[in-house]
């Protein structure tokens, strides 16, 4: 089998092309969304969540104070309920990955940057590289790529998977998650074939969205991709993260991905290692419903600082 960090014709590999019945992925996406968690398994799922954010700022207007207040509530989620764990990552845009960096060390949380010129991805392949690498150089453990979309959607298939596959190489010992931004690529096919074409080309987490269009994530989708890592680990042994983004705002859609996982890929990637959540504001909801659960008393917004 191709090893992933070698960037290689796409035509020495081979993606099949996988009709997806989208009636039944809507319906099974939908039975994940009734089930009934009990109250211990719902805290250890609650928790289990906060573990899985990427707490993330991409503005314009971010400023390293900015980025040290988030930093800073990356690890203090909520003073006042000290059993909590922190969140998995902080993402941020290259240029304050260095900021991010000093903020956060010492802990086990890790520093994400956007590269390839997110969120659109329209630069040259030579920016691309170079913003990885500029990332990586400042200290990011992961890097978060777009495709390509309008290639991928002009069937430059090729390209899409030559493009990941320098990605790739240009991470080093960094982990790669690469965005398909699936609300721009219209049919469920679309997100199998990008979803094999990133995994193949040596993705090491495939990701929905950017959080930047809409729809972003959503449990029909990321389901699709959950099978095509499933798939793809029953042909090779090889284990692939997930990350759905943009969308996952409150703490029982959350569960339900939660449990879509596990019947999906099963306990293995039940932890930050194989899953993320790209949502921020998941967190603050989070927090509030562990805060019900231990109290009975769903409390207010205004005691969670936003950032």
């Amino acid at each position: 089998m191709t090893q992933p960090h070698e960037a290689l014709n796409f035509a020495t590999v081979k993606i099949k092309n996988i009709s997806i019945d989208q009636t039944a992925v809507v319906e099974k996406a939908a039975r994940f969304q009734k089930r009934s968690i009990k109250k211990e398994s719902k805290v250890w799922g609650l928790k289990l969540a906060l573990n899985m954010i990427d707490l993330t700022t991409l503005e314009g207007k971010d400023t390293p104070a900015k980025v040290k207040q988030m930093c800073y509530k990356a690890q203090h989620l909520h003073d006042a309920y000290p059993d909590l764990p922190t969140v998995a990552a902080v993402c941020v845009y290259p240029s304050m990955v260095g900021f991010a960096k000093n903020e956060v060390k010492g802990t086990n949380i890790k520093v994400a940057s956007v590269s390839t010129a997110f969120p659109a991805g329209q630069a040259p392949m030579s920016v691309k590289l170079d913003d990885t690498k500029f990332a990586v150089d400042q200290g990011a453990d992961e890097i978060d790529m777009v495709i390509s979309r309008g290639k991928f959607l002009q069937g430059e298939y090729n390209y899409v998977y030559d493009e990941i596959a320098k990605i790739k190489e240009a991470c080093g010992k960094a982990r790669l998650k690469v965005i398909l931004e699936t609300g721009e690529l219209g049919t469920f096919d679309k997100v199998r074939k990008a979803s094999d074409i990133a995994i193949q080309a040596g993705a090491d987490f495939i990701k929905t969205s950017t959080g930047k269009i809409k729809p972003a994530a959503t449990m029909p989708v990321t389901l699709v991709m959950l099978e095509a890592i499933r798939d793809h680990y029953y042909a090779t042994g090889k284990m692939v993260g997930m990350k759905p983004a943009g969308g996952i705002s409150n703490a029982k859609l959350a569960l339900q991905y939660l449990v879509m996982l596990n019947e999906t890929l099963g306990a293995d990637w039940m932890n930050n290692k194989w899953f993320r959540f790209g949502a921020s504001s998941l967190a603050n909801d989070v927090i509030l419903q562990l805060e019900k659960q231990r109290s009975g008393v769903y409390g207010s917004k205004d005691y969670i600082s936003i950032d």
